[in-house]
């Protein structure tokens, strides 16, 4: 809700403090008196451009400062702030200054933000109806709003969809994912399955690179192994005329001390030890034997090792440094070939899925298109009922709901709501209608119908609501004002007493000579200046008893009208 309006140097209002009430807030006064200033200076706050020629004559800059009380309903305007890490509680405070030179500053509760971030928080803070572009009705999002709004059937049928049309665009993303790889694939599969056939082929084993390694060892110098392992035997086993072999003087001395133990047993240790040398001599000479007799001398031989070791040595250096290495690149490969191997069944299952679920959010957008044309169709009665009851006898209006092959969050249909004032005149969308009374006339039918229900904490303008009307109609249009001010803080400029004679709250605005300059004053009525000011309304500026009496009846007649609609709502509750 909109507490208070501070203005410095916008046009003709010099220095202006405006307090709010919740209700109904009238704003009277003369023509020219700048009404309508005012409200541009709160359109400054909603984000609308302000012209350097809207600062006052002998000023450098303008300022308007703007105070709105949030309540819990005000979630995305929470959430819009949040995310620009803008500290609010129960108060925002935007203050926007506009400099000669073309600069300005915006300040959202003490932060800097942009014009553009400004756009974005307006929609939450105040409805202004009577300016096309400010219009929210025009926005295609508030008219799927409006129609959804009192339907409890057709808000179910939306939350399911858009479950269902989630789950469809994560799949349609990850299929798009999944077909980019695709693309690339070819050739890594091809490069895949060259590495796992030259790896596969190789038939490696753990530790085969050491023993190949030692065998080339000893292939390479095989002549020097068996010179040198001939000449061991020889010495351990074989007598020459040079002498005994060891093992033949081991015997003799062995013989020697069994003659000795014969008569004297002191070297009976030296003789276990003799005899166990012995043996373990004997043995050592049988396996010099037969290393002498296994080795392999043979030259293909170690050309086959060698060129075997030639491809361990490349895979090693390809795939890793060691054959651990190469062998876990293998297992690496022929699990993504695996992968790979079963990507046409995920894309297949993919493409299931996705059939499945266009299949299900096809039917069930049909369905909220239908759902929508219905409640479409007796909103639109409605709307026409209450259009008549504000002087638009002729006028007609309906929502169309179009079915559309492109599906969205909200369903596979585009909105537009269309009115013709006048019998013969087409029927336009809303946004190529001209004038800002019928427009607000537009809303306030749409207003009263929704109130109710309309919980958002926006606040609402009205201006020009009363071009054309009087009588009974211009009595019709405060009424409904007086009702949709029930449930929302309304803000209205008019001319009318029957409007004015509503208000919870009335301002006067007027102009004065300062000097030599004209400045504009607004001021809260008391009880008996509202009398008189109604009075002027409804006789012009000769003011006479009857005048006066008539404007007191006609506040009487208002406030028993206001108090029949509290009564209403509390039956109703």
């Amino acid at each position: 809700m909109l507490q208070s309006l501070r203005v410095w140097n916008f046009a003709l209002l010099e220095e202006v403090t405006v307090e709010f009430g919740g209700g109904l807030n009238i704003l009277t006064g003369e023509t020219g008196a700048g009404k309508s200033i005012l409200i541009d200076a709160l359109g400054a706050i909603l984000g609308q451009r302000i012209s350097s020629d809207a600062i006052r004559s002998g000023a450098d800059a303008l300022r308007v400062e703007a105070v709105f009380s949030l309540d819990e309903s005000d979630e995305g305007l929470r959430s819009l702030l949040a995310e620009q890490e803008i500290e609010c509680e129960d108060e925002l405070i935007i203050l926007r200054k506009v400099a000669r030179t073309g600069k300005g500053s915006i300040l959202v509760n003490g932060s800097h933000v942009t014009l553009t971030f400004l756009k974005k928080l307006a929609p939450h803070l105040v409805d202004i109806h009577g300016q096309n572009e400010n219009l929210a009705l025009l926005r295609e999002d508030a008219q799927r709003s409006l129609l959804e709004g009192g339907d409890s059937d057709l808000r179910v049928r939306l939350t399911a969809y858009a479950e269902v049309y989630a789950d469809w665009k994560e799949k349609m993303r990850l299929r798009e994912e999944r077909a980019e790889e695709i693309e690339d694939i070819g050739e890594r599969l091809d490069m895949l399955r060259w590495q796992e056939k030259e790896i596969a082929e190789a038939e490696l084993c753990e530790g085969e690179d050491e023993e190949l390694e030692a065998e080339i060892r000893r292939l390479s110098h095989a002549e020097r192994l068996v010179e040198n392992a001939a000449e061991a035997s020889d010495l351990l086993s074989e007598d020459t005329e040079e002498g005994l072999a060891v093992l033949s003087a081991l015997a003799r001395v062995t013989h020697a001390l069994d003659e000795i133990a014969r008569y004297d047993d002191g070297l009976a240790n030296a003789q276990t030890m003799i005899e166990e040398a012995y043996i373990s001599l004997q043995e050592a000479s049988y396996e010099v034997r037969d290393y002498l007799d296994g080795i392999d001398a043979d030259p293909a031989r170690l050309d086959r090792i060698q060129t075997r070791m030639d491809v361990l040595d490349h895979l090693k250096k390809k795939y890793g440094g060691t054959i651990s290495a190469v062998l876990d690149r293998l297992s690496s490969v022929r699990r993504e070939l695996e992968s790979v191997d079963s990507f046409d069944m995920d894309m297949a299952q993919l493409d299931k899925d996705i059939a499945a679920l266009y299949k299900q959010m096809k039917a069930m957008a049909r369905a909220l298109t239908q759902r929508r044309q219905k409640v479409g169709m007796a909103l639109s009665e409605d709307i026409v009922r209450e259009l008549q009851g504000l002087g638009m006898e002729k006028a007609r209006f309906r929502i169309v709901v179009t079915p559309e092959e492109k599906y969205t969050s909200c369903g596979a249909d585009s909105l537009a709501m269309l009115f013709s004032a006048n019998v013969g005149e087409e029927e336009k969308p809303l946004e190529k209608i001209a004038s800002g009374g019928e427009l607000s006339r537009i809303a306030l039918a749409i207003k009263s119908i929704v109130a109710a229900r309309d919980t958002g904490g926006t606040s609402m303008v009205f201006d020009e609501i009363d071009t054309g009307i009087g009588g009974r109609t211009a009595q019709m249009v405060a009424e409904r004002i007086a009702f949709v001010a029930h449930y929302k803080q309304v803000l209205c400029i008019t001319h009318l007493p029957q409007i004015a004679c509503m208000a919870d709250e009335h301002l006067y605005i007027a102009k004065s000579v300062k000097g030599d300059a004209t400045v504009t004053q607004v001021e809260a009525l008391s009880a008996d200046e509202r009398v008189r000011e109604i009075a002027r309304m409804a006789s012009g500026d000769d003011v006479t008893e009857v005048a006066l009496a008539n404007a007191r009846e006609m506040l009487a007649v208002a406030q028993q009208k206001k108090a029949t609609f509290q009564k209403n709502t509390k039956t109703k509750k």
